[in-house]
């Protein structure tokens, strides 16, 4: 009798491991299919994109019908970014200790030690004591050195979040 009971119990568990593998497996399945799918659909997009710059460029040169545009680009023809614009200001939030924030406008090629010394001028939250500059996205923590680096070589332009942090 015991032994009987034994036996069902292990066939119970045996089962139910079955069970749970299966299980892991479809899911596994499922989300291979989604993932594929997901593929596709962004594929499809990209060329759409591809279809409907086609068509523009061909709208506004008159000289090849948006069809033809279409068959001679290859869906994975590099696309041409408009020319980077050139920022002359830095718009900067300067983020203090206390939680307070102050917001100014520099020029794109003054060095980091202007923001410096405004801060030292502008601060409203009564520490005089020594501090440092950091960006939080990407963590950059700026060292004596990055001082007189132009903002815009810093990537502090066209706009930024400067922390304030107590040394």
């Amino acid at each position: 009798l015991h032994l009987n009971a034994c036996t069902q119990c292990c066939l119970c568990v045996l089962n139910l491991y079955r069970y749970e593998r299966e299980e892991m497996i479809k899911i596994a399945q499922q989300k291979k299919k989604e993932k594929m799918e997901e593929k596709l659909a962004r594929q499809k997009v990209k060329e759409q994109i591809a279809q409907d710059r086609a068509e523009r460029a061909a709208k506004t040169s008159g000289a090849v019908s948006p069809q033809q545009t279409a068959t001679t680009l290859s869906p994975a023809a590099p696309v041409e970014s408009p020319p980077k614009k050139e920022y002359n200001e830095a718009r900067l939030q300067i983020r203090l200790p206390n939680g307070s924030a102050i917001t100014q406008t520099f020029g794109a090629s003054e060095p980091l030690s202007a923001v410096r010394l405004y801060v030292q001028l502008n601060r409203g939250d009564g520490d005089v004591g020594p501090f440092s500059l950091m960006t939080t996205f990407p963590r950059k923590i700026f060292k004596e050195d990055d001082m007189e680096t132009p903002l815009k070589e810093l990537g502090l332009v066209p706009s930024s979040v400067v922390m304030v942090t107590k040394q």
